[in-house]
């Protein structure tokens, strides 16, 4: 069995402690409770604070839970709300467009798959729900970097590696892409990424009208492409769905 890091496990269970109970609590209600020594227990509640986790009443000294829990468990809500949302546009997807579909969110600085259709053809695949994609080459990422500034920042600041000779590496270029993304609404990958690949996502927006995730198809360039260029009804509908699924989020239309 691994060990467990004694320190995580009591910052663990002094949040629990102050989740339950009293609204807030002091040091040596906190030490007791835990059987921590104050020093101890003050050491932990002053990295909880300075990471946001924990926020000290300056009048009485007591701690409370801080604002940066409340973000994480609205972000996991959030996850969870989309991919909800999700599951049936992106089966319709799957089926109408013969090709994997991909529902992707920003994390740190990558693109976190969390829901993945399977190609409706019965062939052997493997699921990639946790995977991570890069934001500068995928369809997914462009969207992502196009729309949510947060993300623009993160594929500014890292390094663009060039995974095939088409990816877009210079910064004037990407922005340019960026550009072309927004102006026509979705963003493509024809072999970016991946020799022989191609992708086109779209932007899902929430209830406050912010990007919370792209959706997106993902097949072999013959399949995706006709003549060289990417097909129009493949591209309809990744937009459709994308829409549906902000509507459902309480986007309105788009």
């Amino acid at each position: 069995m691994a060990r467990t890091i004694q320190s995580l496990e009591r910052a663990a269970a002094m949040l629990r402690l102050l989740a339950g109970g009293e609204r807030r609590l002091g040091l040596s209600d906190i030490s007791s409770s835990l059987g921590l020594a104050k020093g101890t227990a003050h050491g932990i509640l002053r990295t909880l604070q300075q990471e946001g986790f924990v926020e000290q009443d300056q009048t009485s000294g007591r701690y409370q839970l801080g604002a940066e829990l409340l973000r994480l468990g609205n972000s996991y809500l959030d996850v969870h709300e989309l991919r909800a949302r999700a599951l049936v546009w992106t089966d319709d997807l799957a089926r109408s467009s013969g090709e994997s579909v991909y529902l992707g969110v920003l994390h740190q600085q990558g693109v976190l798959i969390v829901h993945h259709v399977f190609r409706p053809d019965d062939s052997r695949q493997v699921l990639e729900v946790g995977a991570m994609q890069p934001l500068h080459s995928t369809a997914l990422g462009k969207v992502l970097s196009a729309y949510d500034p947060v993300a623009h920042s993160e594929v500014v600041e890292t390094d663009r590696e060039a995974f095939t000779p088409r990816t877009t590496t210079g910064l004037a270029d990407f922005e340019t892409v960026l550009d072309l993304t927004r102006a026509r609404g979705w963003a493509a990958d024809v072999e970016e990424t991946w020799e022989g690949v191609a992708s086109i996502a779209a932007p899902i927006h929430d209830r406050r009208r912010m990007p919370v995730g792209a959706v997106g198809v993902t097949g072999a360039v013959e399949r995706v492409c006709r003549d060289g260029e990417l097909r129009p009804e493949i591209v309809a509908a990744v937009r459709d769905c994308a829409r549906a699924v902000s509507r459902d989020l309480g986007a309105g239309r788009f």
